[in-house]
């Protein structure tokens, strides 16, 4: 009978972790780029990815709250114009792709886009937040 018992036990243990190995590979297929947002910085896990399906994962690290917008542009991070408020104008020398707004601190957020090859430019579009830094560089491949 201890042997009956080991012999069950082993086999839930090895179909237990079949089972969590195929959860982790699915959220591996489908994890996007991790994005923090903070006072006044943001980082990315990847700073390239892909022509194609990009997903953005957006965590926002507060403590205040910020937005999340892309831009298509060949220009520098730090270089986009802003108006009296610094908040980024919409110009001829970037695009505008797509943003969440209004991420409260400690919330998790997702921006899928369909990104062609190029450079683009991340940033908090909130008054003050561009220009206190809150503005990265990312490469679509």
């Amino acid at each position: 009978m201890g042997r009956r018992s080991l012999g069950c036990s082993i086999g839930a243990v090895v179909l237990l972790a079949l089972g969590l190995g195929a959860c982790g590979d699915d959220d591996d297929d489908g994890g996007g780029v991790g994005v923090t947002l903070r006072d006044f910085a943001i980082e990315l896990d990847d700073t390239s990815a892909p022509a194609g399906e990009v997903t953005f994962d957006v965590h926002n690290d507060g403590p205040s709250i910020h937005e999340f917008v892309v831009f298509k542009s060949d220009l520098a991070p730090d270089a986009l114009p802003t108006d009296d408020e610094g908040l980024v104008e919409e110009g001829e020398s970037f695009e505008p792709i797509d943003e969440i707004e209004d991420i409260a601190d400690g919330a998790d957020h997702e921006l899928t886009i369909d990104a062609d090859a190029g450079d683009y430019v991340l940033i908090c579009n909130l008054p003050g937040h561009y220009a206190q830094g809150m503005a990265v560089g990312f490469t679509v491949e």
